[in-house]
């Protein structure tokens, strides 16, 4: 079996620990507010913005070993570069203050995620960033055009509210299969590695969707 489908299946039970985060049983169910959908964008902003500087650090960290990944790092600079744009626009144009969010620092989880990151290239083995990668990849390609067809049947926002979801969802489908064909040909031990980091960034990941305010919070705030 390669790699990639033990990876799969050796983080399932952590996949499923993000999943359960209640915003994302919120969302599913069509409970989702204004307030918990400008609150996740905010911290994807956070997060997302760090991508490109992680991936230029990640392009001159790689031992020897892994140098035949650079070309596929500077891919992946190239087609992600100005993402965190995106989200600033879809928060403007569900009602929120983007210039306020450019200006804001993120919650804690945000801040732990991105920063296990970059002490991850600095002073790890940088092939566990493909741990991350396979993270936020793989939630996105399982939540993300769902969540924004949920969310904007509930909250009735412009198809312009949802260019982050809709085209991560997207292009994270023909990411997958590219980040499969790299993890597959790595050495055990940096396999071993992807793995680890795996299960580490569903945590971070998964603390980022269960600090974001759900239904009953925002509802018990208004009441």
């Amino acid at each position: 079996m390669p790699f990639y489908d033990d990876l799969i299946t050796a983080t399932n039970s952590d996949r499923s620990a993000l999943f359960s985060a209640p915003i994302i049983a919120d969302c599913l169910q069509g409970r989702v507010s204004n307030e918990s959908y400008l609150a996740f964008l905010g911290q994807a902003y956070h997060h997302v913005r760090q991508t490109t500087p992680l991936l230029m650090l990640l392009g001159g960290r790689l031992p020897d070993r892994l140098g035949w990944l650079r070309k596929a790092v500077a891919e992946y600079i190239e087609e992600e570069i100005g993402h965190e744009e995106w989200i600033l626009n879809d928060i403007a144009a569900a009602g929120g203050d983007a210039d306020a969010v450019r200006a804001s620092q993120p919650e804690l989880p945000a801040e732990l995620m991105v920063a296990y990151a970059y002490d991850l290239v600095n002073r790890g083995n940088p092939a566990g960033f493909f741990g991350m990668v396979f993270v936020l990849e793989g939630t996105s390609v399982a939540l993300a055009l769902t969540a924004a067809d949920k969310i904007q049947q509930t909250l009735g926002l412009p198809n312009k509210a949802f260019s982050y979801l809709r085209s991560h969802g997207t292009l994270d489908q023909e990411h997958t299969k590219h980040l499969a064909n790299l993890v597959n040909q790595m050495t055990a031990e940096d396999q071993a590695e992807v793995l680890r980091c795996a299960r580490i960034f569903y945590k971070l990941y998964g603390d980022i969707f269960r600090a974001l305010p759900t239904a009953d919070s925002v509802q018990k705030e208004a009441a």
